[in-house]
């Protein structure tokens, strides 16, 4: 489906997220469920050393990036982390801090939030929370594929 986003017409793209690692930091995996029209496409890798968070992170990062040009986009992540920053305005508390936290902590991931945030310029990109591990088939399916690929590492 297509709607006018100022003025122009855009493709409304779902993608539903999820990271996963052994141990934190240990092996980690990610992936992202893309879908327009009924059409899917999944996005997934992972790391050696990392943390659930960059897992996270990296899910919604190269599941956006996939899109050839830019869309509306509906974000369906269990992470909190990650929604949060967005929908309560973290992420930009922490630019304005210098990414520090409320609490004056490095924020962590800062080379991934800023890939993110430059990719909510060529997107609009809506956070949605869903609960994880629950009834949400295409979130047990990011799940599951994400921890597949942690124990390729």
């Amino acid at each position: 489906m297509k709607r006018k986003f100022f003025g122009e017409m855009m493709k409304e793209v779902l993608i539903y997220t999820d990271g996963a690692c052994s141990g934190n930091p240990g092996s980690g995996g990610y992936c992202a469920i893309l879908n327009y029209q009924g059409v899917e496409k999944v996005i997934s890798g992972g790391e050696k050393l990392t943390t659930n968070n960059r897992m996270e992170l990296l899910a919604v990062i190269n599941g956006v990036k996939a899109l050839k040009e830019p869309c509306i986009v509906k974000i369906v992540s269990d992470s909190q982390y990650v929604v949060s920053a967005f929908n309560n305005g973290w992420i930009y508390s922490w630019q304005l801090n210098g990414w520090k936290t409320a609490n004056k902590k490095e924020v962590k991931n800062v080379d991934l939030w800023e890939e993110l945030i430059s990719l909510t310029k060529i997107h609009q990109i809506e956070f949605v929370k869903t609960l994880g591990h629950a009834d949400d088939e295409l979130n047990n399916r990011c799940d599951k594929i994400a921890r597949e690929e942690s124990k390729k590492f």
